[in-house]
């Protein structure tokens, strides 16, 4: 029956044709995933496949990620730690007006405890960026600005300028991770 080639044309359409719907099916989920990606994580997806000219690898980054931050117990802040803090940030920024230098270095230390106090790991600057992405990409380049500045600054080659640009950049992230905290859900249900 297979001799037939009728029959062996027919049959060998009909594996083209399924490989085709394969092919197609597969290009077009990597394309959501992409899409989804590209979404969630902005210009941060778009700096890794600067990054990496590879697309692919970025791509292979961003879900690392994702899923090393599902094994973080991140966690909301109380409405008393979001007091808290922010009496924190305050005095940091009043700070700032006798001794730049100090308010900068204390503002660090201040995102840091409140990445901690959320349940991020703390270590390299590296992996708080890679952790921090999945959830506050639209911040991310802030913190990554904010570093270089007060790195500038230890080296003492910060101007005043400079250091009132880092606490700018350090206060996006620490309202970005104080933000996640949603006094009023009720509200914000009602509104949907």
């Amino acid at each position: 029956m297979l001799t037939d080639p009728m029959t062996l044309l027919a049959l060998i359409a009909g594996i083209a044709i399924v490989l085709a719907v394969i092919v197609l099916m597969a290009r077009r989920r990597k394309q959501q995933r992409s899409a989804a990606l590209r979404d969630h994580f902005g210009p941060e997806y778009d700096r890794l496949v600067d990054e990496h000219g590879d697309r692919t690898r970025a791509e292979r980054e961003l879900m690392a990620r994702r899923k090393r931050y599902d094994q973080l117990q991140i966690k909301l802040l109380s409405p008393e730690q979001c007091e808290r803090f922010s009496a924190s940030w305050a005095e940091v920024q009043q700070r700032f007006v006798d001794d730049p230098r100090g308010a900068v270095h204390d503002a660090n230390a201040l995102v840091k405890e409140v990445m901690k106090e959320r349940g991020y790991e703390t270590g390299s600057f590296d992996q708080r960026v890679a952790d921090l992405s999945v959830e506050h990409a639209n911040v991310i380049d802030h913190y990554r600005a904010a570093r270089t500045l007060a790195q500038a600054s230890e080296r003492g080659e910060a101007s005043t300028e400079d250091l009132r640009q880092a606490m700018v950049h350090y206060r996006a992230l620490f309202h970005d991770l104080l933000r996640a905290y949603d006094p009023h859900p009720i509200l914000r249900e009602a509104r949907a």
